[in-house]
């Protein structure tokens, strides 16, 4: 019985797995093309979406740009007019001290920028210096404060307690230092020039001229524009401030985001969205854009490597579904009815019938065409076969039946010598000869009978002699207790003519030398077991007495024995090559013999050498006619 776990282990043998597998592999270095070529475009594909989100990300943010590089320049030409401001605030060479002159200078450069810039010079101490009218908060001790101060360079920094103004605002600062005497220290820092860039401006737009309004976000739902200075702080949201935090990366912080080149990737945001991000630096070091879009619509991770792998696994597997279907249909389908046909054969079913290969190739048909001839021809010779066997057999059985019938003349023919012998010991020698003589023709009745021609049943023969001699010995007068036990054992004719002559050899002794057993009768037990595959014992008990039973003797027998028996006995049991045993003890004589059964296969083989020798005489007849 075939389990499915037996099947699954003969797939790979099956022919049309084998084809389909040998297309795929010749399909192989096609399908590295196709991946390569594939890889190669997706590439490029995934540069030119990054540099395009990259662009349009440093578009959007070109206008808050330009406003904080305007604010720059002007905070560095504030520092630049206004170089040094006592604490005392002294009248300088000109005329105008420094206090008058920022006083003229920061409201036209609040002109020039917008009107919600403010512009203000913070001393040291953290008070506001310039312009006098304005007032703000100490920013002593503050983080706004610090930051300015230690420093040292232009910065852009976000306040977003509106500590310089009303509300946030991106602060874009320029210290104001004095050179220090030693080239070991920095430069000392005495004032911050500080412009304001209030939120509400840059995402309202509130107050600005026409042509610096930034340009519009592009048209996607949820798309947001944010700056970051080179410390990673959020300076401004086209989504407002307050929203800014949920939009940010999770799992990247923006000070890793610093560098000096664009980036675009594809993460979760703070929010547990997925999001498109594109990094673009505006001020090295200093000022960067993060643009970002939700992942529908705009997906950088659908420009991975699995539409790559997509295209040659499909086709992989197409040529598998093709070479499968290609073999069933043209292969497997008709060298499985070959199959059938041949299983059947070969199985004993002799009806030949005609196999539909019409849609198989050539080749098939002609292995179809040679099957049929070769059944032909098998069940020809088969029938030929069959006629001579069959010939052979009536011809043995009409040999046996014929050496009978003439044995069975030839004891008829003594039994009329015993009756007119006058002699008794002529009647006992002529009565032996008849007994061994009706032996061999119950041999050659079982060989007649029997439906095969190299094996005989040896509990049918040795029943057959074992009655006909028990009725010659017994009739009235003249009774016996008889117990007997013949197994199924096949014996060759070599074989079954001793151990016929010897069992009734020894019976003939037995019943003649019978005494009587306890209930007054003669006793007597035959038995043949096979001890083996290939041993088998041959056993004749009977019952002894002081002399033998009353009348057990034939009419004509003599009484003193001969050794004749024994002689024959052991001669019949060395062509048996049989070991042969007598035992005498407890009123009861015991005659075994164990022989070797002799393999059927040697009685073919004998007959086939008879048949040849016998083919071989008639070919020599033949010829000397």
């Amino acid at each position: 019985m075939t389990t499915p776990l037996l099947r699954l282990r003969r797939l790979p043998a099956r022919l049309g797995v084998r084809l389909a597998l040998l297309l795929s592999m010749a399909l192989l270095p096609v399908g590295l093309i196709a991946v390569l070529q594939s890889v190669s475009l997706l590439k490029e594909a995934r540069a030119r979406s990054e540099a395009a989100l990259m662009g349009e990300t440093l578009m959007i943010a070109q206008t808050e740009l330009r406003m904080i590089q305007r604010a720059q320049g002007m905070a560095a030409a504030i520092a630049g007019e206004v170089w040094e401001i006592p604490d005392d605030l002294p009248d300088l060479a000109g005329g105008e001290s420094p206090l008058d002159r920022c006083a003229r200078i920061l409201p036209m450069v609040q002109a020039q920028l917008a009107p919600e810039a403010d512009a203000v010079i913070i001393g040291a101490d953290g008070r506001v210096i310039c312009p006098p009218s304005v007032t703000i908060a100490d920013l002593d001790g503050t983080a706004l404060f610090e930051k300015l101060m230690t420093r040292g360079e232009p910065d852009v920094l976000l306040d977003s307690a509106g500590l310089l103004g009303t509300g946030s605002a991106i602060v874009v600062s320029h210290p104001i230092t004095r050179p220090s005497e030693r080239v070991d220290l920095p430069d000392t820092v005495l004032a911050v020039v500080s412009i304001a860039l209030p939120h509400v401006a840059l995402n309202g737009n509130a107050g600005f001229p026409r042509e610096n309004m930034p340009l519009p976000l592009p048209e996607r739902q949820g798309a947001a524009i944010l700056t970051f200075n080179g410390e990673g702080e959020v300076l401004s949201s086209s989504q407002g401030m307050d929203g800014a935090e949920g939009l940010l990366p999770r799992n990247r912080a923006l000070k890793a985001l610093v560098g000096t080149r664009p980036l675009a990737f594809t993460g979760r945001s703070n929010q547990g969205l997925e999001r498109v991000y594109s990094v673009v630096p505006l001020i090295e070091e200093n000022l960067y854009a993060l643009g970002t879009w939700p992942g529908e619509g705009n997906r950088i991770q659908a420009l991975d490597a699995l539409p790559a792998a997509m295209f040659p696994a499909l086709m992989w597997t197409a040529s598998l579904i093709v070479g499968w279907l290609a073999a069933g249909q043209l292969v497997t389908r008709h060298v499985y009815r070959l199959r059938g046909a041949i299983t059947a054969f070969a199985g004993g079913d002799r009806a030949v019938r005609p196999i539909d290969v019409s849609g198989a190739p050539l080749e098939l048909r002609q292995l179809s065409d040679a099957f049929m001839q070769m059944t032909h021809t098998v069940l020809h010779d088969e029938a030929e076969l069959e006629d001579a066997v069959h010939q052979k057999e009536v011809l043995l059985r009409e040999v046996h039946h014929r050496v009978k019938n003439n044995l069975q003349l030839i004891a008829s023919i003594l039994n009329m010598q015993i009756r007119q012998a006058r002699s008794p010991e002529a009647k006992w020698l002529m009565k032996g000869v008849r007994d061994r003589v009706m032996s061999l023709a119950t041999i050659h009745r079982g060989l007649y009978q029997t439906s095969g021609l190299t094996d005989i049943r040896a509990d049918e023969l040795l029943t057959d002699i074992l009655r006909q001699l028990v009725n010659m010995a017994t009739g009235p007068g003249r009774r016996m207790t008889i117990e007997q036990e013949f197994e199924p054992v096949r014996l060759t004719p070599d074989q079954a003519v001793p151990l016929s002559l010897f069992l009734t050899e020894a019976l003939t002794n037995a019943m003649k030398y019978a005494g009587h057993d306890g209930d007054g009768l003669p006793y007597l037990s035959v038995r043949l077991k096979a001890v083996s595959d290939s041993r088998a014992v041959l056993s004749i008990v009977n019952s002894i007495g002081a002399t033998p039973a009353a009348g057990n003797a034939l009419p004509g027998d003599i009484d003193e024995p001969t050794g004749l028996g024994s002689q024959l006995l052991d001669a019949f049991a060395q062509q048996i090559g049989g070991e042969l045993r007598r035992d005498e003890g407890e009123g009861r004589y015991v005659l075994e013999m164990e022989f070797t059964l002799a393999a059927l296969s040697e009685a073919e083989a004998r007959n086939a050498q008879d048949d040849a020798a016998e083919a071989a005489a008639e070919d020599e007849e033949s010829e000397d006619r």
